[in-house]
């Protein structure tokens, strides 16, 4: 820590509890609060009304963060580095707990809410204390400020971030959403978060290294691998019979299987391929067709003789005779 940075932490530090104790025993600096109150800027100055009601957006979280965090973002693309995203990241998350936890904690009532006048305002679940405008604009342009990487950017940006957050603390007191002493906590609450941040650059680091040995491997685990080209696989060996001697069996040969031409993708079934043989003459075929007649036999028809047919057929037969 050098000594600028450790004289800057002890001042702010100072002013933060003077602030904080200074609203808990109600002392002059809530006399004041309630005299700029009951001044009403907004009243004695209303033609700035309008362009400081956008000017407050630039102490919005919302817009403030998405806009920076895309100008980061470009800040990581171009340095092939995460750090100014978890710088941004950290430094918000910083904020949000201490700040947000601070004004749950106190809960005091705006302007516009109070009940007594005087009073601070204290324990009347509010949230308004400290300006979480003022805190996020110190915070947010202040990043930028802190991530330069010379001292001219460094010094330009400072003067930027310091105005900003100047111009949206008082902002919030001429609107009458806040109080002084809500404002210059808020200033205080953000000094304190930016000095905090050298002190997380170690973690900030071991996040980055993780972060991208995280991205490394779900790439390589994603990475297509190259598959071998398909080939055919060949069918199963069959047999074909082959001319034997007459000293041996016949020995049956595998023959490899051999798709149809023209067929696509799936082989057919083979069949095995016998040797060829002489076919026969018809007049040389055995009869397979019975001899006699084919007609069933009958109770009532007499049996057909043998004897062949002439003039002589007929003799010494007996003719048949009908009921």
């Amino acid at each position: 820590m050098t000594r600028t940075r450790f004289w800057l932490l002890g001042t702010t530090l100072a002013v933060y509890a003077a602030t904080v104790i200074g609203v808990l025993t109600t002392s002059w600096l809530v006399e004041f609060d309630w005299q700029v109150m009951l001044f009403r800027p907004y009243k004695q100055w209303p033609e700035f009304h309008m362009f400081l009601d956008y000017f407050v957006v630039m102490g919005q979280r919302g817009p403030t963060a998405v806009a920076v965090a895309a100008w980061l973002g470009w800040c990581c693309y171009q340095q092939r580095t995460l750090r100014p995203g978890l710088v941004l990241g950290t430094s918000l998350l910083l904020l949000n707990m201490t700040v947000g936890a601070v004004k749950i904690g106190f809960g005091r009532l705006g302007p516009h809410y109070a009940t007594s006048v005087g009073s601070n305002e204290m324990w009347r679940t509010g949230d308004i204390f400290p300006s979480g405008h003022t805190a996020n604009a110190v915070v947010t342009w202040g990043v930028l400020a802190y991530l330069a990487t010379t001292p001219l950017a460094r010094r330009i940006a400072s003067l930027i971030a310091a105005g900003f957050a100047f111009g949206v603390g008082m902002t919030t007191v001429y609107l009458g959403t806040h109080w002084l002493s809500d404002v210059v906590l808020g200033w205080a609450a953000g000094v304190l978060v930016l000095l905090a941040l050298p002190w997380l650059e170690p973690a900030m680091a071991r996040a980055e290294m993780l972060l991208l040995s995280l991205y490394r491997r779900l790439r390589d685990g994603r990475a297509p691998v190259p598959l071998p080209a398909a080939r055919p696989a060949p069918g199963p060996a069959l047999a074909t019979p082959r001319a034997a001697r007459d000293d041996e069996a016949p020995v049956r040969e595998p023959v490899s299987v051999v798709g149809r031409p023209g067929s696509t993708g799936r082989v057919p079934e083979a069949r095995p391929h016998h040797a060829g043989r002489q076919h026969t003459v018809r007049s040389e075929r055995t009869p397979v067709t019975p001899v006699g007649s084919r007609r069933p036999p009958h109770a009532d028809r007499v049996p057909r003789s043998s004897t062949p047919f002439g003039p002589s057929a007929g003799r010494g037969r007996t003719p048949a005779t009908g009921g």
